[in-house]
């Protein structure tokens, strides 16, 4: 399979199957719940809410860069929320009719994995509410 590159020069040829299994062996139970079957972590207790440290967010099971740090705010739900992805085609959206609502879904563009949901009321410059489970993320500090 030849590689596929974003706009900011990342590889986001899917895994394969093999792969994406080998992967979430690594995962605990509650992150396999989330990133591969949808699930949602409880508001106010996923461990990357409070983080106020300069870094980027990547995809737990692929590692594919997702949010830097500088786009995250309060939005007062409970889970981490950022108004931007680091790159626009490193997010795959969808629409999701779960729970009786119609909401947008938003996975990771490389592995699939579930990220969380996005909504039209965030701040500026976008106006986008990128709302994500912890136990979909992992952060790595910016190296100074």
């Amino acid at each position: 399979m030849s590689e596929r590159l974003s706009p900011s020069g990342h590889d986001l040829t899917p895994l394969t199957d093999q792969e994406k299994q080998q992967r979430a062996a690594a995962l605990t139970p509650e992150e396999q719940r989330i990133l591969l079957n949808q699930g949602t972590e409880p508001p106010f207790c996923g461990g990357l809410l409070d983080n106020k440290e300069d870094g980027v967010y990547h995809c737990k099971l692929c590692d594919l860069p997702l949010f830097h740090s500088a786009t995250k705010f309060d939005s007062g739900t409970g889970w981490p929320s950022f108004y931007q992805p680091v790159d626009g085609a490193h997010i795959r959206r969808l629409e999701d009719h779960s729970h009786g609502m119609i909401r947008t879904e938003i996975r990771c563009a490389r592995c699939d994995g579930h990220l969380g949901h996005v909504f039209p009321d965030g701040p500026p410059p976008t106006g986008e509410r990128h709302c994500l489970n912890s136990a979909s993320l992992v952060f790595k500090v910016t190296e100074v």
